[in-house]
């Protein structure tokens, strides 16, 4: 009876450590898969910031060559930052980009722009010359460090 009972018991253990193992497989098998997956989707990640990133300093370039003018360039690169979830970080790197973008962020465009009141669109446009006028210099200074930014500078919750 001793002996049966040894043997049941050690054909328990063994059925036990070998399902054990199994789920040990399984799990290291999942944990790759996983990190594979998490891997791919910080490289996709990589792939659209370097693209938005690119985007911003071809604008930036565009700003100082006069290709595109200022208030449209501080548009966009602020809309791209703000996609990258990076506008809290590189605002007070780039502060009269950022105070012109508050001012101009609201104005309407194309369509909505034609259906305002010529008084409207004009104390419109008077308020973006003006900050234009007051910012330029700042905002081509910060044009010039945008045209060379930096990957390393992004933060960190985007590696």
């Amino acid at each position: 009876m001793t002996t049966a009972l040894l043997i049941l018991g050690f054909i328990i253990v063994m059925t036990l450590a070998a399902y054990a193992t199994a789920l040990l497989l399984k799990l290291r098998k999942q944990t790759a898969q996983r990190l594979k997956r998490q891997q791919e989707l910080d490289e996709i990640n990589r792939a659209r910031v370097d693209e938005h990133l690119d985007s911003i300093r071809y604008i930036a370039t565009a700003m100082l060559e006069e290709r595109c003018e200022l208030s449209e360039g501080v548009m966009r690169i602020a809309k791209l930052f703000g996609i990258l979830s990076m506008s809290e970080q590189v605002a007070p790197q780039f502060p009269a980009i950022f105070k012109h973008f508050e001012i101009i962020e609201e104005h309407p465009i194309m369509a909505e722009r034609k259906q305002l009141e010529k008084k409207q669109r004009m104390k419109l446009d008077f308020a973006r010359m003006r900050s234009e006028a007051e910012l330029e210099t700042a905002i081509l200074e910060e044009a010039k460090q945008l045209v060379t930014y930096s990957q390393t500078e992004i933060p960190t919750h985007l590696h």
